[in-house]
């Protein structure tokens, strides 16, 4: 059976693609902080978790992050860096989706194919940045988007079949982003659909990749 293993599973993309992978006969392992106390930012935290986790997967997705700390807000200028707001947001977005990817490769298959897919987005695109703002959230989403293509170099070596990309999946109508209604925002279940086929069509060459939720290539 097809296994998968879903980090971030109760948030609203998280749980959309828990709920996609089942509806398609996959049997689905889920961590989250609500149902397990998994703290993406927390070395023993994650350790703990993944060392509870057996067997080898043939998906694994990481769907955790923030757009800002509670109370905050992503920055429109450079007036509003606040030195710890940009830390925690660092540590959500970045390191801990390094810390997942660490503990990561004893539960990947040495001699199958097997797709790790990490959330990051758009707005982390150094050459595709436009508009300026946000710099916490796009500064974190590009070192998740360097942390994502290191770590397909690394894991590649040992299991020839692996693809570790990182993932935009649109603008999710989630309470991620509900204070921002002006946005064309696709539903949960329609973007969970989407990025489970684009793993799904992904090939060996285009490990350490960048893409969005249609599968076409987003600029570093």
């Amino acid at each position: 059976m097809h296994r998968a293993l879903v980090i971030g599973a109760s948030g609203g993309i998280g749980s959309a693609l828990c709920s996609a992978l089942v509806s398609s006969g996959t049997e689905v392992t889920r961590l989250s902080r609500s149902a397990d106390g998994f703290d993406i930012t927390d070395p023993a935290s994650v350790e703990s978790a993944m060392n509870e986790v057996h067997g080898s997967f043939d998906t694994v997705l990481i769907a955790s992050g923030i757009l800002a700390p509670e109370s905050a807000r992503p920055e429109k200028s450079l007036a509003e860096i606040d030195a710890k707001n940009m830390a925690r947001v660092m540590a959500v977005n970045a390191i801990g989706p390094a810390l997942v990817l660490k503990n990561l490769p004893r539960l990947l298959p040495r001699d199958s194919r097997c797709v790790v897919g990490v959330l990051t987005a758009r707005v982390g695109s150094i050459s595709d940045n436009h508009l300026g703002g946000w710099y916490s959230y796009r500064a974190a989403k590009a070192a998740a988007n360097q942390v994502v293509r290191t770590a397909a170099i690394e894991i590649a070596r040992k299991r020839k079949q692996a693809i570790v990309v990182s993932l935009h999946p649109g603008t999710v109508d989630t309470s991620f982003t509900k204070a921002y209604p002006g946005h064309s925002k696709v539903a949960p279940t329609e973007a969970a659909a989407n990025l489970i086929t684009t793993l799904d069509q992904l090939s060996l060459d285009q490990n350490g990749g960048f893409f969005d939720w249609a599968g076409n290539p987003v600029p570093w």
